[in-house]
């Protein structure tokens, strides 16, 4: 009986032990500005000294999930231009909200003590891009992440997509197109209600992949397309538009591809960008300069492929930090600037600002990996008639309104793995960027996986979405 006894104590205790391990603790608060009392958005939330960590959503609001052992660290919630707040995990109080106070160095007195620091706008940013070396990852990793995928046009969600992923960089020396991967690990998605819309996506598709056929999307007649044929068309949209491998892979991953041909920030950076400094900013005690970026002498271009992605200028802002010249934070858009753009845009989608991106990044052993991205583009999907003999004022509008989606892609970075071990044996397994797969909803999986907060109006229009088709039961 003794032995026994021992073996099922051993089990208990055991047992009592992985759960400790393997429990997890959820914090939730609002992130608010002391001085206008307004919500900040975008506000860093983190376990200090490793990848655990979301932002704020527009309401300043966030929710994140802690492993047990780490509920006696710090938690620092941080935002540029604010000071920081630290507590311990275990000591957050969420029923009341974090205030944070504005935190602003002196510009003067910087550029006083900076005598053989760079001064302009420009230098600042050609100094960044000749540290990227020496501050992105030269050695191969993993990043775990949670994407989360949105398409609308004017009146109403048509479709949403969440999906954990797992991005393999093998270093910041090598080219992405060979050398950086995407898999798509989890997935779960609402029923697809864009099919009603997708004429000129099927247009676009037989233009670019069946030969000898002359067609305008104005003159299809949905109820003559078969389904298989116009899902196809679909997802070859959707995939040359909202592609992760177009997100990673190509000009808008900024920083990481600065050193690929024809690159944004490229060698040829002055000639499409213009850089003047603004401020220096404090995030979490270090100074940041603040850098506002404006069009050069010529065109900002994507190449993006089937697609005129041509004609640009951009504005924005860049984050860089003091100390060591590395990129903390990028704010973008490409605005369209030549004749031909800005035609296009304002007659396809009612608006000159094409891409909209944001990156930002975090210090993790003195290193900066990818933390947050987020970008947003409009994709047509129905031209419909736009003909000058339109009189009916109502209907031309909604076909303004439905003939384009606002589609938003963000992901937000949860974990970095350096191990060789683990990330040679994640790379023997089969990867597929593919976020318009269908794949069986994984329950348990989702039940403690950090993901991003949306914002109250959000979340009812994604409510709104799943009375319809639901998002968990597939």
């Amino acid at each position: 009986m003794r032995p026994s006894l021992l073996k099922y104590s051993f089990c208990i205790i055991c047992c009592l032990f992985s759960l400790q391990i393997f429990s997890q603790t959820e914090i939730k608060g609002k992130v608010v500005d002391f001085t206008q009392l307004l919500p900040i958005e975008s506000a860093s939330v983190y376990v200090q000294n490793s990848t655990i960590g979301t932002i704020t959503n527009s309401d300043g609001k966030f929710s994140l999930t802690v492993p047990q052992k780490h509920v006696n660290d710090t938690l620092v919630i941080s935002s540029i231009g604010f000071k920081s707040y630290k507590t311990t995990v275990a000591e957050f109080d969420g029923s009341v909200d974090i205030f944070l106070e504005e935190d602003i160095a002196s510009l003067d007195e910087v550029m006083i003590v900076a005598e053989t620091r760079p001064k302009t706008g420009n230098d600042i940013v050609l100094r960044a891009i000749e540290e990227l070396p020496d501050n992105m990852p030269e050695q191969p990793y993993l990043q775990k992440g949670f994407l989360r995928h949105k398409e609308r046009n004017k009146k109403e969600f048509k479709w949403l997509i969440e999906a954990a992923l797992t991005v393999y960089d093998s270093g910041y020396a090598s080219g992405a197109k060979n050398n950086l991967k995407i898999n798509i690990d989890e997935i779960r998605k609402s029923y697809d209600l864009r099919d009603v819309d997708s004429l000129f996506a099927y247009a676009s598709y037989l233009k670019y992949n069946v030969g000898g056929i002359n067609v305008r999307s104005k003159k299809l007649n949905r109820d003559t397309i078969k389904t298989a044929s116009l899902i196809e068309a679909i997802k070859w949209n959707d995939e040359r538009v909202n592609g992760m491998d177009n997100l990673f892979k190509e000009k808008l991953n900024l920083v990481r591809n600065a050193t690929t041909k024809n690159a944004l920030l490229g060698d040829d950076v002055l000639k499409t960008h213009q850089f003047k400094l603004d401020t220096v900013l404090v995030e979490n005690d270090r100074k940041l300069y603040k850098i506002k970026i404006f069009e050069g002498e010529e065109y900002v271009g994507l190449n993006t492929k089937n697609i005129y992605n041509e004609g640009f200028h951009p504005k924005g802002w860049i984050y860089i930090y003091w100390d060591t010249y590395a990129f903390k934070k990028i704010e973008y858009e490409l605005v369209a600037a030549s004749s031909a753009q800005k035609r296009r845009s304002k007659s396809l989608f009612d608006t000159l600002v094409n891409h909209k991106l944001v990156l930002d990044y975090k210090e993790y052993n003195e290193k900066m990996y990818p933390s947050y991205m987020y970008y947003e583009t409009p994709k047509l999907v129905q031209v419909g008639n736009r003909s000058s003999d339109i009189i009916e004022e109502d209907k031309a509008q909604a076909n303004k309104e439905e003939q384009f989606y606002y589609t938003v892609q963000e992901l937000l970075f949860t974990e970095i793995i350096q191990d060789e071990e683990a990330v040679q044996q994640k790379l023997q397994e089969k990867w597929s960027s593919d976020i318009f797969v269908s794949k069986p909803y994984n329950a348990s999986f989702w039940k403690n996986y950090n993901v991003l907060l949306e914002s109250e109006e959000e979340d009812q229009l994604i409510k709104d979405l799943s009375k319809r088709a639901s998002l968990y039961k597939q």
